[in-house]
């Protein structure tokens, strides 16, 4: 009895936590059609900052807490709202994942950075990055009470509880008792019925952005003694409350709270009495992803599908018709010169860094098929290459050659991609998102510690291969392989497509309703473009890790994988191509930055995590949005004068979707034509 209310007792005091955090998803959910993946960067700032005042500046606890939580907090959540959250409810969803995983990556990094500059200036501020043990609003130490025989609290979980209380207290009466929380209420079972009666839909959006902000302010404040200063953690503690954000219907502030609760409780009821959690390592900690994975299956309504409209129109091709040359020449002339450059230009350190970009594209190219070809946002691509690189690791270990290892290292990828896709492709968008993270935590938290699988903490040795006279240990030799390598995948994804095979990709993309009644299997052709990527993941992955020449089981976390979405999406993911742009950025941005700007790490990923937030403006990224300016610029000609070109659609803003001709044959055409069969192919193609 007394390990139970041991049990009870502190899965409540994080299910307090998942409360708050779960109540400022539904909250900014419901009023924006946004959800937030940066909810829980946002707690980590607050409580860095909380720290920070308290404990470096030497500020009252309370008074520290209460700037956080009531000034910091919402002013974050109403900048971001009127610079970012707006844009972001006016493009696709995709889009809108992607913005948000760069504010999760872009937010921990920018309030670091701030405590390097703050110190580097004198301010007395403390170390922040990962401190552990630290004081809350409470006393330090923190007091404690026996409550029966080995049954205690403390003050920090007494503080919990009793905020929480209050707070859903106080929730309950601005919802149910105030005119703004009757306006909130409003928007969110009918917006556009809510803007019909003259209620601003975009000022609601800002209260409840405010209020979501100051809720996972005041969960970063009271999370610091549990979890400390870790990013990670943090994020963590989000994304399982969304799973109570998920009983909510991501409606109900009630209903979530409650799951928050619930969830707490449960996790370590689970944790507790799961008798096999003792032979199998790492399930304790996976149990709240396990719950997740489990709650977004059971709860997650499909929504109906219906119509020919196309819910993600492809952007408009400036170069349909063109020459091989017009679209390819630019392209091939980049890669001639860089494999010259190679043996002429570069130093060996050059030589090496551009390699490692060229390895990572392999991986970004995975991306381009299912996002760019499925519009599935999958989280998991670091699983995928932790886990094709552990085996031909283990393959080489015992003997095996280089190219057999790396073969079977894809398929086991693209196996473990199928098994990841069954049960989560019933579900879309979001969902999907957070079910291949919670996959992906699995897997690092339970497979990947196996130990005939992972070695150890020393890992494989990858040794980069020898081909006759050719010898792939010169970063010079490599970079030119993987050049090559490079334009044979990049070709074989534009051949794939602009075949039948990949319209009806594309078909499924834009409009799954019109694609599934045209004949096209959509739940077989998401699978199939997911096992797809994840094999193209695996295959870079053992070549990234050959470039390293080790591979571990944690060189490629979950976590890693988010940061690579954001900035293959941010440079553009429709195109193999821009894949490799990222991919080169990605290798070499950090090293020009600590040579010519700071020598600090953190600034790299603020760039990395901001470049998603401009997806707000340009949803197809970067460099996507270069041909699109061009062919503006073109039409609108020298002087200023309009051209006979149709007028562009604005990069922000989708092309309308063509509409039915009135007769039975017409309406079968124009739902045939509406997702991308043109006489002259897919109307999105070309580079």
């Amino acid at each position: 009895m007394g390990d139970l209310l041991v049990f009870v007792l502190s899965g409540l005091v994080s299910g307090a936590l998942y409360a708050l955090l779960a109540t400022g998803l539904v909250l900014s959910y419901s009023a924006s059609g946004l959800f937030n993946f940066a909810h829980g960067a946002t707690a980590y700032l607050c409580a860095l900052t909380f720290y920070e005042l308290h404990s470096g500046l030497g500020w009252p606890a309370v008074p520290a807490a209460l700037l956080v939580v009531l000034v910091l907090a919402p002013g974050l959540g109403w900048g971001l709202d009127r610079l970012m959250f707006r844009r972001l409810a006016r493009v696709g969803e995709t889009a809108q994942i992607v913005a948000t995983i760069g504010l999760l990556v872009a937010l921990p990094a920018a309030g670091l950075w701030a405590v390097e500059l703050l110190a580097d200036a004198g301010a007395p501020v403390k170390p922040a990055e990962n401190q552990f043990g630290l004081p809350g609003v409470g006393p330090s130490p923190a007091k404690s009470w026996q409550l029966t025989d080995g049954v205690g609290i403390d003050s920090d979980q007494l503080i919990t509880w009793v905020v929480t209380a209050l707070v859903a207290v106080a929730l309950w009466v601005l919802m149910r008792h105030t005119r703004i929380g009757l306006r909130l209420r409003a928007a969110v079972d009918n917006r556009s019925l809510t803007e019909l009666r003259g209620i601003s839909a975009d000022r609601l959006s800002s209260v409840a952005w405010m209020i979501a902000s100051a809720l996972a302010g005041l969960a970063g404040v009271l999370a610091t003694p549990l979890l400390g200063l870790s990013a990670h953690d943090f994020t963590l503690f989000l994304f399982v409350s969304a799973t109570a954000a998920v009983i909510g219907r991501f409606a109900s502030v009630p209903l979530a709270f409650a799951g928050g609760l619930g969830l707490g409780v449960l996790q370590n009821l689970v944790a507790g009495y799961a008798s096999f959690a003792e032979s199998v390592t790492g399930f304790r900690t996976a149990v709240p992803f396990l719950i997740l994975f489990g709650g977004l299956l059971v709860l997650t309504r499909r929504a109906r599908a219906a119509g020919v409209a196309a819910v993600d129109a492809p952007p408009v091709d400036h170069l349909a018709g063109a020459s091989w040359g017009r679209r390819w020449g630019l392209w091939a002339a980049g890669a001639g010169l860089l494999c010259i450059a190679f043996y002429t230009v570069t130093t060996p350190f050059w030589s090496g860094l551009l390699a490692q970009g060229l390895a990572i594209a392999l991986v970004f190219m995975s991306f381009t098929v299912v996002t760019g070809l499925g519009a599935m946002v999958s989280l998991a691509q670091g699983t995928f290459v932790t886990g094709a690189a552990l085996v031909a690791g283990l393959l080489m270990s015992r003997g095996w050659p280089f190219v057999a290892a790396l073969a079977v290292g894809t398929c086991a990828a693209a196996l473990l991609g199928a098994l990841v896709a069954l049960p989560a492709l019933r579900l879309g968008g979001r969902s999907l998102a957070l079910a291949t993270l919670a996959l992906a935590f699995l897997a690092d938290q339970v497979l990947f510690q196996l130990r005939w699988l992972r070695n150890g903490d020393t890992g494989w040795s990858i040794p980069r291969p020898v081909f006759g006279p050719v010898d792939l240990s010169d970063d010079r030799a490599l970079g030119v392989a993987l050049v090559v390598l490079v334009a044979l995948v990049a070709a074989g994804l534009s051949a794939l497509r602009n075949s039948p095979s990949g319209r009806a990709m594309l078909a499924v993309r834009s409009a799954p309703a019109a694609a599934a009644a045209s004949g096209v299997s959509v739940l077989r052709t998401k699978l199939l473009l997911f096992t797809l990527s994840a094999g193209l993941a695996g295959f870079g992955g053992v070549l990234y890790a050959s470039y390293n020449t080790r591979i571990t089981a944690t060189d490629f976390t979950a976590m890693t994988g988010l940061v690579w979405l954001a900035v293959v999406v941010a440079a553009g993911v429709r195109r193999p191509q821009y894949a490799v742009v990222a991919g080169l950025v990605y290798a070499v941005a950090p090293r020009l930055l600590s040579d010519y700007v700071t020598e600090s790490a953190h600034l790299p990923v603020i760039l990395f995590g901001l470049a998603g937030l401009a997806l707000a403006n340009d949803p197809d990224g970067y460099c996507a949005a270069v041909p699109v300016r061009l062919a503006k610029r073109r039409a609108v000609g020298p002087a200023g004068g309009s051209s006979p070109t149709p007028p562009l659609p604005e990069p922000g803003l989708r092309p309308s979707p063509r509409s039915s001709n009135a007769g039975g044959a017409g309406r079968g055409r124009a739902s045939t034509c509406q997702y991308g069969w043109t006489p002259t192919g897919w109307a999105g193609g070309g580079p």
